[in-house]
């Protein structure tokens, strides 16, 4: 093997590197993955979930372009519930508690039965480059692979350490091995490095939690699904639990600080700024009484629950005296620890928009390597890589969809555009356009684009016709259907009313339109409303639902995306003061001060600097003469 060239070594048996090395294999390419431990492939190494706020969207993304999370999720979800389902539909987002063990399962299954990837347990030590292009690697057993890409997803094992207390060890996670020389290599290279710091939380023996003490928090039925094209959930669902701390459980970690790592100096990576320890939460909001724990299984036959919300890399006995002093778990028997991981990274503004390095062509970097936090940014890392590296082997354009078009291309455009000080942390606030970057239209966004790559095989693709097909005759038929109004039901003086004008009423939803419809009138007509509404589920009847409650906002959406490719025309003065920009919040000040973005574009892709601030930008631009016409954002919704 080590003679052979493969199209593209992967190194790293993470969530971007599975993702990655299954999309190259299936699109056909030879694959060569390169793990520290077969046994490990797909490991959840911190909370045993996939999904949440924007990260839903993101495993939805994958899916929809014919990538595997999804699947894997449904495969191994224990508990499925929808967040924000009391908001606005841009925000509601997917969330599963996973069984750690059936996941791995489900994805070893997949890594060693896909056609063209090969699996190899070894450490990559170095990488070679010819000229200009990265395609070699080197490895602890003194192996050397060929290749005419590499993708580094290697999580948090470069140069590794592990914190307890302050007792700290070589690890990329508790129990494995660190990769050690690779980022030395990657420096000789020409790459710069920086170093970060995350964390997990204690584990705890299921048996010995009083759970008659806790907030039982069930799932729901029926549990939603993240694929579009899958079988859905299929393992028995279960209940998390919720507690809180408590003063007892602040003071006994205010009197451990001194024993901190991060609080005596020990630990010099910048920590992730949205998941802060349990001993910085307390250090930041000294007021705050109690802080929310969820008690969340590990596996349908797992011994171990995961403690939620107090990441900690306090020594063992505080560790344990804190868990001791939170209800419900006064006799819990502690499992494994908490600690704390330092490890390097690249800044991702040394790479180009598709993840190749801009000075290394042939090298591509992906996942935590890049400077962001969770399972989902790296599995929607590995697959833009991964499909990036494709086309660039066909001889193909880039795969590059716009800010408007996902959350994908809204991830790695801000990380390749700005870069990264701390763990980067996606957020539906951080897209512009989320009103049409939706869970439920994911597949609409971008099945067509996977198919087009090659990568949405012939039955996912019968799927999404047929659902699109479905969708359509649904919208037709409420458009068409016409009945008599009632000034009383709907408030509207015209004599008759489409079914889609009525639903456009926030009160109005299908079930209440069946209400308002005289029968006597409309039996006959309706019978095509009856056929279509049969041939959408549930999903597929809440998308043409939402496309029509929200078509105003959604067709403004629309305009302000084509307008968007104007704003990176719109250059700013190198020397602007931004303090002197009328409507700007101080962290918008700040932010643009210390980026000092070329052009609107840029700036509005800051995180932090949000549209309004833009638009107040635009104004300043207007009123010193550099735009020709009024400013952009303040073009008519009905232009």
């Amino acid at each position: 093997m080590p003679d052979a060239v493969f199209d593209c070594i992967v190194t790293g048996g993470g969530h971007a590197g599975c993702e990655a090395a299954v999309a190259l294999a299936r699109l056909g390419h030879s694959v060569l993955l390169i793990t520290g431990n077969v046994d490990r492939l797909g490991h959840l190494s911190c909370n045993p979930a996939i999904g949440g706020l924007a990260k839903g969207h993101l495993t939805r993304e994958v899916d929809a372009l014919g990538g595997m999370m999804g699947l894997w999720a449904d495969a191994a979800g224990i508990q499925f519930r929808t967040l924000n389902r009391s908001k606005g539909p841009a925000v509601r987002a997917t969330r599963a508690q996973i069984d750690r063990d059936a996941y791995q399962r489900a994805v070893r299954k997949t890594l060693f039965s896909t056609p063209g990837l090969r699996v190899w347990q070894d450490t990559v030590t170095s990488v070679a480059r010819d000229g200009r292009r990265g395609v070699a690697v080197s490895t602890s057993q003194g192996l050397a692979f060929a290749a005419r890409h590499v993708l580094l997803t290697t999580g948090t094992f470069l140069d590794g350490r592990i914190h307890i207390g302050l007792n700290s060890s070589p690890g990329g996670r508790l129990g494995d091995a660190p990769a050690i020389g690779l980022s030395q290599s990657l420096r000789d290279m020409g790459l710069s490095l920086g170093r970060l710091k995350t964390g997990t939380t204690p584990r705890i023996l299921r048996s010995s939690i009083d759970c008659s003490r806790l907030q039982e928090q069930p799932g729901e039925t029926p549990p939603p699904r993240f694929s579009f094209r899958g079988p859905g959930p299929r393992l028995r669902q279960t209940s998390c639990h919720i507690t809180w701390t408590n003063p007892a459980t602040h003071q006994i970690i205010r009197d451990a600080l001194d024993r901190s790592p991060l609080f005596t100096g020990v630990i010099k990576g910048t920590g992730a700024r949205y998941c802060p320890s349990i001993e910085d939460k307390i250090a930041r909001f000294p007021d705050r009484e109690r802080h929310q724990i969820f008690l969340e299984p590990e596996g349908l036959e797992s011994a171990e629950v995961y403690a939620n919300g107090i990441s900690t890399s306090l020594p063992l006995d505080a560790q344990e005296a804190l868990l001791r002093s939170i209800s419900g778990l006064e006799r819990c028997v502690m499992v494994r620890p908490g600690y704390a991981i330092e490890y390097d990274y690249a800044d991702p503004i040394q790479l180009g928009p598709t993840l190749e390095c801009r000075e290394i062509p042939g090298l591509w970097l992906a996942g935590q390597i890049n400077g962001t936090s969770g399972y989902e940014e790296a599995a929607a890392q590995g697959l833009w890589a991964a499909l990036n590296i494709s086309q660039a082997l066909l001889g193909r354009a880039p795969f590059l969809p716009g800010r408007g078009s996902a959350y994908m291309a809204v991830l790695t455009d801000d990380l390749t555009t700005l870069g990264t000080r701390e763990p980067y942390r996606m957020f539906t606030s951080r897209a512009e356009y989320r009103l049409l970057l939706r869970e439920d239209n994911a597949d609409q966004r971008l099945t067509p684009l996977g198919r087009d790559m090659g990568l949405v095989d012939d039955a996912h693709w019968r799927l999404f016709r047929d659902k699109e097909r479905a969708c359509a005759a649904l919208g037709q038929a409420l458009s068409e259907i016409r009945i008599p109004a009632d000034k009383r039901e709907c408030g509207i003086a015209r004599s008759r009313l489409s079914l889609e004008e009525i639903l456009r009423r926030p009160d109005v939803d299908m079930d209440r339109l069946f209400h308002l419809l005289d029968a006597r009138e409309t039996q006959e007509t309706l019978a095509g409303l009856v056929a279509a509404l049969a041939g959408c589920d549930g999903a597929a009847r809440e998308r043409v639902l939402t496309d029509i409650k929200y078509a105003g906002y959604l067709a403004r959406e629309k305009r302000r995306v084509a307008r968007a490719a104007k704003l990176e025309n719109a250059l700013l003065p190198p020397d602007i003061n931004y303090a002197k920009v009328a409507g700007l919040s101080l962290e918008a000040r700040e932010k643009l001060s210390r980026a000092r973005p070329l052009s609107l574009g840029q700036a509005g892709r800051i995180p932090g600097v949000t549209p309004a601030a833009v638009g107040c930008l635009e104004i300043y631009l207007h009123k010193l003469g550099r735009l020709r016409s009024q400013p952009l954002g303040m073009a008519p919704d009905n232009e």
